[in-house]
């Protein structure tokens, strides 16, 4: 939770730097949380527990919130994050909202898994598509997390909302859907949408839900879109529809080239889950892996 110098006294040590001192208790007392008094009443806490982080300490004794803690942790680590107002960022940003979550963890170790995956390809997939058999399997939620974590890691990062019949994209990020995917695959202009309060993060929204979806799909522009796309960013991850409901994920698949498939604890027909992968595998995609999510 916090670095090796946490439980320290504030003066200088062999471990900070004398121009930017990333310790919690430092960064709390930079932004006013903790004056010299409080700070140590932390430093005593920490002397008769031994072994107590310095954050944990301060919100043990109700000198901070948890709140408080989760932005000193975000400027230690150097990722972006924002203090949250009420309803301004969605529940399902849970690795922006609460980067302590155990659920958070998990996500980072598939973003760990995946990129591991790449490193050992000869050539990086042009784009990642999220799929799933059925519906409430968690792509929006993991599509839009592993974004955000790979914009936090300083890549260029593009989240493609391709499920356009039922998009979710422009709402866990608050952005306009006027104009979107469905708008540049029926030629007229539309273009990403910047949000760097998330790093490196940019927002392709589905646009206005067209009568055609599947014939949009299937157009070489979407092929075209991806390409252009993968030579401007480093990461590109597509939102797709239920596999099991249309074909529109996997004319997706089929021009992005690779594809994560989710099923979900006690939910998803594992028989419906093997059978997508083997169905994207004979068509020639590469299935990056199979994730088994209880978000």
């Amino acid at each position: 939770m916090s670095a090796r110098s946490d439980g320290q006294p504030l003066e200088g040590t062999p471990y900070t730097s004398p121009h930017r001192d990333l310790r919690i208790g430092a960064i709390l007392a930079t932004e006013g949380k903790l004056d010299s008094a409080r700070i140590g009443q932390v430093l005593r806490l920490q002397h008769v527990r031994h072994g107590l982080r310095f954050g944990e300490a301060a919100l043990s004794l109700g000198l901070i919130t948890r709140e408080d803690l989760r932005l000193a942790l975000a400027k230690q680590y150097d990722f972006p994050c924002q203090r949250l107002n009420g309803s301004s960022v969605h529940p399902d940003l849970i690795v922006f909202r609460d980067a302590l979550h155990p659920s958070v963890e998990r996500l980072r170790a598939l973003r760990t898994r995946l990129l591991i995956r790449w490193s050992g390809l000869g050539n990086k997939p042009r784009a990642l598509a999220v799929v799933s058999p059925g519906s409430r399997e968690g792509r929006s939620f993991v599509a839009a997390n592993l974004a955000v974590l790979f914009a936090q890691l300083g890549m260029g990062t593009l989240l493609v909302d391709a499920d356009l019949r039922a998009p979710r994209q422009h709402r866990i990020f608050d952005i306009p859907d006027r104009g979107g995917l469905s708008s540049v695959l029926s030629g007229r202009a539309a273009g990403e949408v910047q949000l760097p309060t998330f790093g490196a993060l940019s927002v392709m929204p589905a646009g206005a839900p067209p009568p055609n979806p599947q014939d949009l799909l299937l157009r070489p522009a979407l092929a075209s879109y991806l390409e252009l796309a993968s030579a401007q960013y480093d990461v590109v991850l597509i939102d797709t529809a239920p596999a099991g409901d249309s074909a529109d994920a996997h004319s997706v698949v089929f021009c992005a080239g690779s594809a994560l498939v989710l099923a979900r604890t006690d939910h998803t027909r594992i028989d419906d889950a093997a059978a997508l992968t083997r169905d994207l595998t004979e068509t020639g995609a590469l299935v990056v892996g199979a994730v088994l999510t209880a978000f």
